[in-house]
């Protein structure tokens, strides 16, 4: 993951943290790259390679060191060997995966990496939840908060308290609730093609979370987002999101995943209304979290993208087009 410059204070909390629980077993932390909530840190600790990661949501490193014990040949978790906190200040130390983001990679090394990436997905999907409830964003207690999967995204219309105020933003901004209200009520109306099945999603493939190298993934990171419902989701994420990166607009991802489906034997019933619905979802999703980030031109691409599938059926719109991602 390429460094990024990391805020003083944090800094100064892992060179603190480090030199604490550690003293001169540790080497000096150094600034590894930043997500939404949190922060990571590269380091050795009795010459072994290390993460550490700082952040204000320590439920997600709690799911994180929950989701390594799914780790296998096809769904590489890197394990927590501690986590905390400190001075109000959740922690995680990771043992160190290598490899390049995703997001990073070239048009040919993504397309080399593709089988790897789709094992990857299926083994999401065959992780026994056996032992949990529920669906959608599931808790470190293995709970999820809803009773059925259309419930759990029906949900995206309402505001949480990681994403809050996004609703009276968007209300204010002159773009308005209606594309929120328009997309809410097309995925309604595919509630009933959605399947009560219940898997393991992981629910942020990107931003540099899935690490590849030499066409092999090599670390799935960051489970805070992981629900329970339909693992056709985690597709759909990818068709939804691979416009935005103008590398890989030469690989068709919907054929790609098409051609995957269909050497593992019959395609899944109601394979398009399922991913036209998460699609949409997706698109909501993107909406709340950047309005509720004010950033309005990716507000804006969004509800074009979430209107354009609102006003369209399943088998009316070519998934993954090019001009429905921006410019």
């Amino acid at each position: 993951m390429p460094a990024e410059a990391a805020p003083v204070a944090l800094l100064d909390f892992a060179r603190r943290w480090a030199h604490t629980t550690f003293g001169v077993r540790a080497s000096e932390p150094q600034p590894l790259a930043a997500g939404a909530w949190s922060q990571a840190f590269a380091l050795t600790i009795d010459g072994a390679e290390a993460v550490l990661r700082i952040g204000t949501h320590g439920a997600d490193f709690a799911k994180d060191e929950l989701a390594a014990r799914f780790a296998g040949p096809d769904l590489p978790v890197p394990p927590v060997r501690a986590r905390g906190v400190v001075d109000g200040r959740h922690y995680a130390l990771s043992a160190r995966a290598y490899g390049v983001g995703l997001d990073d990679l070239s048009a040919a090394d993504v397309a080399l990496t593709l089988p790897s990436l789709l094992t990857t997905l299926d083994a999401v999907g065959r992780i026994d939840v056996a032992d949990s409830a529920g669906y959608g964003i599931w808790t470190p207690n293995g709970q999820g908060p809803y009773g059925s999967w259309a419930e759990a995204l029906l949900a995206i219309g309402s505001e949480t308290a990681r994403v809050p105020g996004w609703r009276a933003a968007l209300a204010d901004s002159g773009i308005g609730l209606g594309p929120v209200e328009a997309g809410l009520a097309a995925l309604a109306a595919l509630a009933p093609y959605l399947p009560d099945e219940r898997r393991m999603i992981h629910g942020d493939l990107l931003s540099r979370n899935v690490l590849a190298a030499g066409g092999t993934v090599t670390a799935v990171l960051d489970w805070g987002n992981a629900l329970y419902g339909d693992s056709l989701y985690d597709a759909a994420w990818l068709v939804y999101w691979w416009p935005w990166y103008p590398q890989w607009r030469g690989t068709d991802i919907y054929a790609e995943l098409l051609a995957h489906w269909h050497a593992a034997g019959p395609l899944p019933v109601h394979l398009r209304e399922r991913l036209h619905a998460y699609l949409i979802h997706i698109g909501l999703d993107a909406i709340a979290y950047c309005a509720f980030q004010r950033r309005w031109d990716e507000v804006r691409s969004h509800v074009d993208i979430v209107v354009a599938l609102a006003d369209s059926a399943p088998d009316e719109i070519v998934l993954n087009p090019p001009m429905i991602g921006p410019p």
